[in-house]
Order: structure tokens, then sequence, then C-alpha cells
């Protein structure tokens, strides 16, 4: 007996550790995409080959598509986290980018798993109404931090376009990073990406922002 994640790890009836945990079960699930393919690899599958009952897979997950996606509100409230975090006297976008940056850094052991996550999220049509969703709370969190930054409603056109513009950016780098097979680091390109979008970024938010507002940049 093995264990993950702190929970137990059984030998399933194909003679391999049974998934007991989430991270467990999206390797497997990843395995079967990368040999089967997305489209062609059913939640039976995974069961079984989890060794698991069908019913067992959606404690975990909700749907094959919500495996892909794995811990994502976690993961945001991470980023939220990061960027609640920064100092006030970081300029604006400076912070969003080093906040997107250091979200995207990963150990060298999970770089293979991260970009198969993202070719799968990018790359499958069946995948991309999750996409919308997802990506609208991914952008809120930038919005609703220029909007604290700048006084401004998060609703506000300025705000809603930083969430807008540093999300294009951060695709922008992941397209980059995954059609590379020796790529430099993510957060680098992240970085990068970012940077050159932050400056026009930062200038329209600090003609934008209400004069009687807190710290602008």
């Amino acid at each position: 007996m093995s264990s993950d994640g702190g929970k137990a790890v059984l030998p399933s009836a194909t003679g391999r550790p049974r998934a007991t945990s989430r991270a467990a079960l999206e390797r497997l699930a990843f395995e079967l995409f990368a040999r089967q393919g997305f489209e062609e690899t059913t939640v039976d599958d995974i069961a079984r080959a989890a060794g698991i009952a069908r019913r067992t897979f959606f404690r975990y997950f909700s749907s094959k598509n919500d495996l892909v996606w794995g811990d994502f509100e976690g993961h945001l409230l991470k980023l939220r986290k990061l960027l609640d975090e920064t100092d006030p006297r970081t300029p604006m976008m400076d912070a969003v980018r080093a906040a997107v940056a250091e979200f995207n850094r990963f150990d060298p052991v999970d770089v293979p798993w991260h970009r198969q996550r993202m070719e799968l999220i990018l790359g499958v049509p069946t995948l991309q109404a999750d996409a919308t969703l997802r990506y609208a709370a991914w952008r809120a969190a930038v919005s609703d931090f220029v909007a604290a930054r700048t006084g401004l409603p998060a609703s506000a056109p300025p705000a809603r376009l930083a969430g807008y513009v540093t999300l294009a950016a951060a695709v922008s780098a992941y397209e980059q990073w995954l059609s590379s097979e020796t790529p430099p680091p993510l957060s680098d390109l992240l970085d990068e990406a970012i940077r050159h979008v932050g400056a026009g970024l930062a200038a329209m938010l600090d003609d934008a922002a209400p004069r009687s507002g807190p710290e602008r940049r």
C-alpha cells in the first residue's frame, strides 16, 4: 500500500494503484488523453483505469472537462492573493505583471503536466465553452485589482479593458510557450508579454482614474 496526498492508494483490479485523490485521478486521465485523445476518452475509461466506480469520479469532478481545468477556483484565489499582497507603492501594471508571472511559475517536475493541460484548454474545441466562463473569472481578478487601485468601479471601461488586455497577453505567451519544443520558462514569457502592454495600460488608467481616488499607480 502506498499513499497519495495523505489518502490510501490501493491496487486496482488491473494491478495499478487505485486513484483516490484529485491529483492522482488527473494524472491518470492525462495519460489516457495523451494515449487515446481527449474526445475519445470517456469518464468510464478514466474510472475503469483508476479502479473506481463511475459515481466516485463525480465526487472529484463534475465532468471530464472539469478535470482538465483542475482546481481552477483554488488557483484563481492564489492569483487574487498575489495581487492583494502587492506593495501599494509598486506601479499598478508592474504589480499585475509580477503576480501573473509568479502565478505561472511551476516546479520543473510539473511543467510537462501543465503543458499538456494548456494544450488541451487552448486546442480542444469542446473545452472552449468552459474556457469562456473561466477566462471571465480570470479577467475579473485583474479588473477588481485595478479598480481597487484606481478608485474606478470594476465595471468601468478602463478597468474592464485592463482585464481583457492582460488575459490576451497571457494567452499569447502561453501559445508561444506551447509552440516551442525548448521554450524559456513560462513566467519569463508572461513577464515579457505583459510588460509590452503594461505601459500603455498604465497611462490610460492614470488618465481615467478619479483625481480624488487612492494612489493610482
